[in-house]
């Protein structure tokens, strides 16, 4: 496990970098088996400016390029090879909605460049599927709740920084070609995809080009029985995708840059299977037969771009400026739910309808730091960020509104400063202030939210809604020795709960905008500490931190798998231990633990009382891995993890929800036929069956009740030049 310095005094725009809006870990890592003992400078681009990885009290994981083709390729998604390669990340449900896989027991911020992917206002879980891992270079998690970025990111940041080109000059190109099946080599099974990427240095001029396509088979468990494919909530098992990626640089002199970068991922699904409910009494999973799904076909359809212009010499300080565009499209998939019914249109129980997700942002961030104010050892930076969302959720077959065209303003300037106390002790603090600004037409509901007494849409008043607030973040890391580093922080984070979601329930006469107490943000303050100590051969950290909102948001699962919102004080807390070893040069062994603990007060009597459910926290998990790279042309890893049982009480102490633990290993071997590579990764090696956690403890429904992938087969050849 690899650890990094980040550079002091540069603040680079090249693909995102934004600025420190709090206080910071210890040591950015990555599953790198180079030694521990050697450091490399590195800038951590999720912050906004540079700063020794010893001066920021936070924990931090860098996972480099190698690391993430690795997991791509034992994953179904994104959001998979996250929850491999970050023990406090829940189970990933291998869908293409991610409902539940959350972070520390929140949700994440994930962005690209720096560039948000998240959709605040309306979240409908898609936002960890809009960019092939193909162009990703490195991934950057920050933990714990943080307003570095802006709005979100209550559990943490996952920033996908993308490729550049090498600084050398010299043309770069690679491509790729991969074939999956499972074990027994099942025709629906099958999947590939194929990926090209050029890039190169021009004097002052950079381009970067890339370009990939899959099309992935159905998934089988382990007793090789098809896995139930979600038609309503969306699916990455039997669809297609493909991704389009350019960047251009351009650097007039050695202190300046403009780049601007675009990205546009497409997935939808073929369309060949149709889900057959399971039956959690008879321990029976979901699975799929041959169908054509009714309604139109799931997808998600996501343009990012950026513009970037950072001054290192600017009037005697550093000066950054990003713009960004993000249009998102999530389409799901049509159903017969209790809540779309209107006997206008239909008989009861008939009527057949699916909602897309529509959402329009842009924004822009501008930092300006400066060091060494008066002589002493301290930095300055100063900020505004700006943001405008709009998002809507229509009604596609009926042409009704689920969600009204919703438009979000935010301003938000900070300040923060970093003072070095002595060699060995930092000192940061800073506050941000974020002024929100919400705008809804009068809209009316949809009929189905009365479905127990009239059926009756129910006219809802538009306006505005005004909310700020002041957030604070202070931290101090002291490096006694070179080899040792303690931490403590406390941060604050602001975001917006699921809008959308209030927006589309209501169904009592008579509201209006300014009624609505639950549109109100959510504050969340983290407290951490933590420690590493980096040895020649081993490294070990631990930290333990605490979350908690006053006026939480959490979600409630309905009988039909849809779920509803509500406002509760919430904290999550937990511990969390990683390592690693190298006992020889060739052998590199790594572990990691999470638990993870999650209460909500039920009864809004000030007392937490009742356990958080699967939705909203994972459960406690160990990692190990094994990665061995001897001198010649062959490599390998093996990884396993392990999610132990988790019993969910409610204020009674009585259980509510259960979890039974299940143990994964994967396995990938690689031999380097220069200038090719070729691969062949195992997932689920040992072909254990289980049923997913989200299946298991976060819904009751049968059409959710999930198996998990059982072995499969990934072949890969790849080639640089």
């Amino acid at each position: 496990m690899k650890s990094y310095k980040i550079k002091k005094n540069m603040l680079r725009a090249g693909a995102g970098i934004m600025s420190l809006a709090l206080g910071m870990p210890a040591i950015a890592q990555s599953s790198d088996a180079d030694a521990p003992e050697q450091l490399e400078e590195i800038i951590i681009q999720s912050f906004r400016a540079g700063k020794s990885g010893k001066d920021i009290p936070i924990k931090i994981d860098v996972f480099r390029e190698d690391e993430v083709r690795l997991q791509q390729s034992l994953s179904t998604n994104p959001a998979e090879a996250l929850a491999n390669m970050v023990p406090s990340f829940a189970p990933s449900r291998q869908k293409l909605t991610g409902s539940g896989e959350t972070f520390r027991g929140r949700t994440p911020l994930f962005l690209i460049d720096g560039v948000p992917q998240s959709t605040p206002l309306r979240p409908g879980a898609r936002e960890g599927f809009t960019i092939d891992l193909e162009v990703i270079e490195r991934i950057e998690v920050i933990f714990g709740a943080n307003a570095i970025q802006g709005l979100g990111g209550t559990g943490g940041m996952i920033n996908y920084i993308t490729v550049s080109p090498p600084k050398t000059g010299e043309l770069h190109q690679r491509a790729s070609v991969s074939l999956t099946s499972n074990d027994d080599f099942n025709g629906d099974s099958f999947g590939w995809r194929a990926h090209y990427l050029v890039a190169k240095k021009f004097e002052k001029w950079d381009v970067t080009a890339s370009a990939s396509y899959e099309e992935r088979g159905l998934m089988f468990d382990a007793n090789d029985n098809a896995i139930g494919i979600s038609n309503f909530q969306g699916d990455v098992a039997d669809s297609y995708s493909r991704n389009f990626f350019g960047k251009v640089g351009y650097e007039p002199d050695e202190d300046q840059r403009f780049q601007f970068m675009v990205n546009d991922f497409y997935l939808e699904q073929n369309g060949n299977y149709i889900p057959l409910d399971g039956d959690r009494t008879l321990g029976i999973p979901t699975t799929s037969i041959e169908g054509d799904p009714e309604g139109g076909l799931p997808y998600n359809d996501v343009t990012t771009m950026s513009f970037d212009y950072h001054h290192d010499d600017f009037m005697g300080g550093r000066f950054v400026l990003q713009a960004y565009y993000q249009k998102f499209q999530a389409l799901y998939g049509a159903d017969i739910v209790a809540s779309f019914q209107d006997p206008a249109i239909a008989v009861v129980g008939t009527l057949l309808e699916q909602s897309q997700n529509n959402s329009e942002k842009y924004g822009s961030r501008l930092t300006y730091g400066l060091d060494d104010i008066g002589g002493l050892p301290l930095n300055l930076i100063l900020g505004f960020d700006f943001l405008r969302d709009q998002t809507a959720q229509p009604l596609v077959l009926t042409g009704r509104v689920s969600v009204p065209p919703t438009t979000f303003f935010n301003y938000a300037p900070f300040m923060q400063l970093n003072y070095e106390l002595a060699e060995w002790a930092t000192l940061s603090g800073g506050i941000r202030w974020e002024v929100a600004n919400l705008k809804v037409p009068d809209y009316i509901t949809r009929a189905g939210n009365r479905a127990s007494s009239d059926f009756l849409p129910v006219p809802v008043e538009g306006g505005k809604r005004s909310f700020d607030d002041f957030l604070f973040n202070a931290g101090l890391v002291i490096t006694p020795t070179d080899k040792l580093t303690v931490y403590a922080s406390y941060a604050e984070a602001f975001s917006m709960p699921d809008v959308g979601r209030v927006l589309r329930s209501v169904s009592t006469f008579g509201e209006s905008i300014n009624t609505l107490l639950d549109i109100g943000p959510l504050v969340t303050a983290n407290k951490e500490v933590g420690a590493s100590y980096v040895a020649d051969k081993w490294e070990l950290r631990l930290n333990y931190f605490e979350s908690s909102s006053d006026f939480g948001s959490r979600l409630i699962a309905r009988d039909d798998g849809t779920f509803d919102l509500a406002r509760q004080a919430t904290k999550t807390s937990g511990w969390e231990v990683s390592g690693k070893l190298r006992p020889a040069e060739w052998l590199s062994l790594g572990a990691g633990y999470s638990l993870l603990n999650g209460v909500y007060d039920s009864n809004d009597d000030g007392v937490l009382d009742r356990d958080l459910g699967a939705s909203e926290i994972g459960p406690d998990r160990l990692s190990l891995s094994m990665d061995i790279t001897p001198k010649g042309k062959f490599s390998g890893r093996v990884q396993a993890f392990t999610y132990f049982s988790k019993s969910f009480l409610n204020a009674a102490g009585a259980e509510v929800a259960s979890f039974d633990n299940y143990t994964t290993v994967d396995a990938s071997v690689s031999v380097d036929l220069s200038p090719f590579e070729v691969s062949l990764s195992v997932s689920n090696l040992l072909d254990q069956q289980y049923i997913t956690y989200f299946a298991q403890a976060a819904t009751s429904a049968n059409s959710l009740y999930d198996a998990g992938r059982g072995r499969t087969i990934i072949l890969r050849t790849g080639v640089t030049f």
